[in-house]
């Protein structure tokens, strides 16, 4: 059966659905399929932490996307919050970059420097300050850097919510729906499935790590996946104030009392499970980190494949084989913050032929395979 459309968006996690969202916002006739439901991938598996100046701050790049995206959030959630009727949790109370020796708790005091100087809220905490800012971190700790610009949101709750605010805009999804290939039909993309064919004049391709699974006329993106495995613990005791950021974990408490604990990066191709060896090292961790953590309950473990590029960039642009086909892929550990600006850009390009600069360092075409 062949199903017509003017954009058909493939993958349902966090940037499929804020694509989809902003191409029916701008008013697009938009189809999404995915092989799961939504926010079942990588999504389901994320912090939601928003901090551009800890993820991205020694990759230039990275970090100017992340940086305006992050600037584009309270706009966005706002919206969506007027637009859906759910719970959508986001919190910009900041991050805390703790140091665990007085070489790093120096570089973290020049890193406070730095981004005074360039205008951002951030300071440098002392050891005796950033156990008065956090009374629970370990007595060890030997300094911090708070970035009050920070944040986290919960990324089921926002995909949820832009599933639910772009369906209320006529956006239709196929689930579950295996894409199998794309090719040229005349002016269109032809969408081969698992349960028939679809055509529209334009296929935004955010499959996150099985995007370069798909066939598109020998065209293919280095996209791999990276499993990250995030514990969900309940927190008992005074409450951690902001996102506490260690050397070998992170912590976002929520306000129910529940902490998230991420996250483990592993190459390990498709295998989605969860393992003995991840959820000890992220105990190990967070309890280094924050000794209270011993005793906290466990109450669950959740794993994502996360869509990683070589350079860590993610991968958003027209292909060059079949220009019918634009990526929205390769987000990795950034696909919640760079949502809203990586939306943007796709329907830019979509619906007003605009390429905005910004898509110069994310380009298809920059590993010279597609």
């Amino acid at each position: 059966m062949t199903q017509q459309a003017d954009v058909i968006v493939i993958g349902a996690g966090i940037i499929g659905c804020s694509t989809a969202y902003e191409l029916a916002r701008r008013g697009a006739r938009v189809r999404l399929i995915d092989g799961r439901d939504i926010a079942l991938g990588a999504t389901q598996a994320s912090a939601g932490v928003l901090a551009p100046y800890i993820e991205g701050h020694e990759k230039g790049a990275l970090l100017d996307l992340a940086v305006r995206s992050l600037a584009l959030y309270d706009e966005f959630i706002g919206r969506l919050r007027e637009e859906t009727r759910g719970p959508l949790h986001y919190d910009r109370t900041g991050t805390v970059e703790t140091a665990a020796d007085a070489e790093t708790a120096a570089a973290l005091r020049a890193r406070a420097r730095h981004l005074d100087e360039a205008g951002v809220r951030a300071e440098f905490l002392d050891a005796a300050a950033v156990r008065e800012a956090e009374p629970r971190l370990a007595p060890e700790t030997a300094g911090g850097l708070v970035v009050h610009t920070h944040g986290f949101v919960n990324a089921v709750e926002l995909t949820l919510a832009l599933w639910e605010a772009a369906a209320a805009r006529g956006v239709r999804v196929f689930r579950p729906c295996q894409v199998r290939a794309l090719s040229a039909a005349g002016p269109d993309v032809r969408v081969d499935t698992d349960d028939g064919t679809m055509t529209a004049a334009t296929v935004v391709l955010a499959a996150g790590s099985w995007s370069g699974q798909i066939a598109l006329e020998g065209e293919t993106v280095p996209v791999r996946p990276v499993r990250g495995q995030l514990l969900h613990l309940d927190w008992r005791g005074a409450p951690l104030e902001r996102v506490i950021w260690g050397p070998s974990c992170y912590l976002v408490p929520w306000a129910d009392g529940s902490l998230l604990v991420g996250a483990t990066a592993e190459e390990v191709d498709f295998d989605e499970r969860a393992t003995v060896a991840g959820v000890r090292d992220l105990l190990d961790a967070v309890c280094d980190l924050v000794p209270h953590a011993w005793q906290a309950g466990f109450t669950g473990v959740r794993v994502g494949l996360r869509p990683a590029t070589p350079d860590e960039l993610p991968i958003i642009g027209r292909s060059r084989v079949l220009p019918g086909v634009v990526y929205a892929t390769g987000h990795y550990r950034n696909g919640i913050l760079l949502a809203p600006l990586t939306a943007g850009l796709v329907a830019d390009l979509v619906i007003d032929g605009r390429r905005h600069p910004d898509l110069d360092a994310v380009r298809p075409d920059r590993f010279g395979r597609s």
